[in-house]
């Protein structure tokens, strides 16, 4: 096929900023609210975000100022009753809302989804009336920080086999154990943590910062999310009232549900970050001249930038139709395991396909391919492993339990 053919078949156009990135006209089968609801985040991450985010990650500190702007844009429960402090949006919007957070990066993501999935939604579906009006609006404004403490240190993907444990002792419980990477722990206000009573039944409860014998201590060598604080939760004879501990939901059920919640705003947050990567892929192939020529008119770059393009339309598919299901309260957990496993594997081949186009310059933090390669490494294993998730939808459609 020759140029002037192919020139006659492709409408061209300048390469801008998300240009290029819906090739399957997704905007067209969202609201006017979905749209508006992302062009504010968009716009609030290019100048909150984008600036300053290569600093922090270079000094692995976490931009704790950013969690009240992360507020005002309606970022923490999107989906839950503005009651209760949420943004009263539908599953769609709060999955944009992570796909916008992600494309600046991966950790203020974390900050946002672990305060909406992990923290408010469990206490708006599980906890009393009282304790909702207690801690939702602080929690949605911002006010307050919470964190969610579920994986110990010899327990992640077993959560069942927890050794954090409550004993009764008349009007309160008393909390003993300890729970590994943490996110938000070392700066939360208040953590939502699960441990066995002495029936071996799992609950939840509200733990506050400040609680005798409550300590979050900071875990620091991280070379993935570094913008992001990560901590641990230990508890020594915590002393923990039971109108904090979540009065009807016993077992895994409970903060099984959370992480369905959260996986689901990963699966839409993931292709942010392969957005990104594309962009900047994309820019830099039309943009560096090697033997006389952009390196975009090159084959292979141009079938690195196709495929990279299918994966993330097929992604924005997937996640768009799990979105649908959520709305009408179909999506099952397994249906979100799949889209959380496809999404973040295809966004970690896609951050290390563009960091290739870029060459030696790819290896800097001039552009942001590392860093996001470096934070999916760790979204591909935390709340559910790649390979736990797959053995997900293998029980799924099998019927049989590759865990027992």
């Amino acid at each position: 096929m020759s140029s002037s053919t192919l020139d006659s078949m492709i409408n061209h156009s300048k390469v801008d900023k998300y240009t290029h990135h819906d090739y399957y006209g997704i905007d067209e089968l969202l609201t006017e609210d979905h749209l508006l609801a992302r062009d504010a985040v968009r716009d609030w991450v290019k100048q909150e975000v984008s600036p300053i985010i290569e600093a922090y990650s270079e000094k692995a500190e976490c931009p704790t100022h950013l969690f009240k702007g992360l507020a005002e844009i309606g970022a923490y429960g999107p989906s839950l009753p503005t009651k209760y402090g949420g943004g009263g949006m539908d599953e769609i919007a709060y999955g944009i809302i992570m796909q916008e957070l992600e494309r600046g990066d991966s950790g203020i993501r974390s900050m946002a989804s672990v305060q909406g999935s992990l923290v408010m939604y469990p206490i708006y579906r599980y906890a009393s009336e009282e304790q909702k009006m207690k801690y939702l609006p602080k929690l949605g404004s911002g006010e307050f920080i919470g964190c969610f403490g579920l994986t110990e240190p010899d327990h992640g993907s077993n959560p069942s086999g927890m050794v954090t444990n409550i004993k009764d002792d008349g009007d309160a419980y008393i909390l003993n154990g300890a729970k590994m990477w943490i996110t938000n722990s070392p700066v939360a206000d208040v953590a939502v943590v699960w441990a066995k009573d002495e029936e071996g039944k799992i609950r939840g409860m509200v733990v506050e910062k400040g609680w005798k014998g409550f300590s979050a201590p900071e875990i620091h060598g991280k070379l993935s999310l570094r913008a992001s604080i990560t901590g641990e939760l230990v508890f020594e004879d915590v002393r923990v009232p039971k109108e904090n501990v979540f009065p009807e939901i016993k077992g895994l059920k409970g903060p099984l549900s959370c992480l369905s919640k959260a996986r689901y705003g990963i699966s839409w947050g993931a292709i942010g970050a392969a957005l990104d990567c594309y962009d900047s892929a994309l820019r830099y192939s039309q943009e560096r001249i090697q033997f006389g020529k952009p390196i975009g008119q090159f084959q292979l770059t141009q079938k690195k930038l196709a495929e990279m393009i299918t994966e993330i339309t097929k992604a924005q598919l997937l996640a768009w139709r799990l979105g649908s299901l959520a709305n009408e309260g179909k999506a099952s957990p397994s249906q979100i395991s799949m889209a959380k496993r496809n999404n973040v594997a295809m966004a970690l081949d896609i951050a290390r396909e563009a960091r290739q186009i870029h060459g030696g310059m790819g290896i800097t933090n001039e552009y942001p391919c590392m860093r996001h390669m470096m934070n999916l490494e760790t979204v591909l294993t935390y709340e559910g492993t790649h390979d736990i998730h797959l053995l997900i939808t293998g029980y799924d459609v099998t019927g049989l339990n590759a865990f027992s």
